[in-house]
């Protein structure tokens, strides 16, 4: 049976960690107040930390917010010693600067509650040895029992009551710019953290030269970039890089070697393209090459999949092609809301969108469903006509944070990924789609009179 009564052979760093999830993880909190001696806690400051946390639970009912903990920092600290406000003002500060749940948050939890739950079952059982002279077995066996269920994990959910402040902590998407400003205005800034974005296209029609500006617009914001390639290769996604941020056509790239250097190296966000072959990378492929690069200090603040469809399923998966395109989609939603940011990935249309005026989600290859579970879905067309004078259409098929329907003229310059959105169009999409129709009708009409004016020949 182990000695220690309190957490020093585990560290400051873990006991400061420990009132850390304290503090932001109401859940865990209730777990350890049925369990934590305060006496657990090595560091005096700490020890009254939680206990204002504690305190202040039992007198209101509720988990206590951020806010709320920084008032009673400043005001509750009456009676204690000068000394040990200011270590506890210290501390949170540091809570604060840092934000985030620390990354052994999971290690952290396991061994504390381990910990004290065996305190506590050490407590009962010493407590049994006197009851087995005197007691009943069944109070013995009772005493046992409640102490076993200490600490248990009784997390039902989020609780109306309990966790009543928490409704009225403003959320923080942490929103990444398109470099649109009508498509920022639509998405409140830009796709945010957790959240799935969808660029749908025909083949040829520049789905890879969006992903590529949505990269280059966040990296130019100085934000760290983490781009996935499963068609083309990373020297060629590096260079549309280059275009896309300096301007320099594709075909020039060597030319203008130095100045492209100069440019880029001033940008404060960090690229990282990783290649794989088509279909070679699962969505776990990719989960374990971002736990290498964090371990490498490099945390992404927007990830980019160059596509989806060319994602492979996993291996135990044997179902239809629709079904599994479902899947990956489902597993990059799950990518984003683990790693706290947002996810761009592309997918392609069916034969319909190939010459197409406006792209609906009708025309989504293979899987319908995968539109479900993305935040924000915009489609890219492009006629042959459109390529050759540098324009095209985007429709905004599916947005969780505002309007969608809306129909926007852009310009594409594709030899040095110049993409601007322009205001948008006054037509509906049946407009257009009725237009589109029309003109195709008085086309043909044409080319039939002037062959009956040849003579049929």
């Amino acid at each position: 049976m182990e000695h220690a009564t309190n957490f020093s052979k585990f560290g400051k760093s873990f006991q400061e960690d420990l009132c850390h999830l304290i503090l932001n993880d109401r859940p865990f909190a209730d777990q350890m107040f049925e369990v934590l001696d305060l006496n657990f806690l090595e560091l005096k400051h700490l020890r009254v930390f939680v206990e204002r946390i504690k305190r202040y639970r039992s007198k209101y009912g509720v988990h206590p917010t951020s806010n709320i903990v920084a008032s009673i920092i400043r005001t509750g600290l009456d009676g204690e010693q000068e000394s040990v406000k200011v270590r506890i003002r210290e501390y949170y500060a540091r809570v604060l600067s840092t934000g985030e749940i620390p990354n052994s948050a999971d290690y952290i939890k396991d061994v504390a509650l381990d910990f004290c739950k065996k305190q506590k079952l050490k407590e009962a059982l010493i407590k049994s040895v006197e009851l087995i002279k005197s007691s009943s077995f069944d109070e013995v066996s009772k005493v046992i029992d409640e102490a076993l269920k200490l600490g248990s994990d009784n997390a039902m959910g989020y609780d109306y009551l309990a966790d009543f402040e928490q409704r009225f902590v403003k959320k923080f998407r942490g929103p990444v710019t398109t470099g649109w400003s009508d498509m920022d205005d639509l998405l409140k800034g830009g796709l945010g953290k957790g959240e799935l974005g969808v660029v749908i296209a025909p083949t040829g029609a520049g789905k890879s030269m969006v992903l590529v500006h949505l990269g280059a617009q966040a990296l130019k914001e100085g934000k760290n970039v983490l781009h996935y390639t499963l068609e083309l290769g990373d020297t060629i996604v590096a260079s549309r890089y280059d275009s896309a941020i300096t301007g320099v056509e594709l075909k020039n790239l060597v030319t203008f070697k130095e100045k492209i250097y100069d440019e880029v190296k001033e940008i404060e966000g960090k690229l990282i393209v990783k290649e794989y072959p088509t279909r070679s990378a699962t969505i776990q492929t990719i989960k374990n090459h971002i736990d290498k690069l964090r371990r490498r200090a490099f945390e992404p603040d927007i990830i980019i999949v160059d596509y989806g469809d060319l994602i492979k399923p996993e291996a135990s998966r044997k179902d239809e092609k629709r079904h599994q395109l479902e899947t990956i989609y489902e597993e990059l939603r799950g990518l984003a809301q683990i790693c706290e940011c947002p996810v761009w990935t592309a997918s392609q249309t069916n034969r319909s969108g190939l010459n197409a005026e406006v792209i609906t989600m009708e025309s989504i290859s293979e899987a319908f469903n995968k539109c479900f579970v993305a935040d924000f879905i915009f489609t890219v067309s492009r006629t042959v006509e459109d390529k050759n004078t540098n324009t095209g259409r985007i429709f905004i098929a599916k947005n969780r944070n505002g309007p969608d329907g809306l129909v926007y003229p852009i310009f594409m310059d594709t030899s040095n990924v110049k993409i601007k959105v322009l205001n948008k169009s006054s037509e509906s999409v049946n407009d257009i789609i009725q237009r589109s129709s029309k003109e195709r009708l008085e086309t043909l009409k044409e080319k039939y009179a002037a062959f009956k004016k040849e003579g049929g020949k």
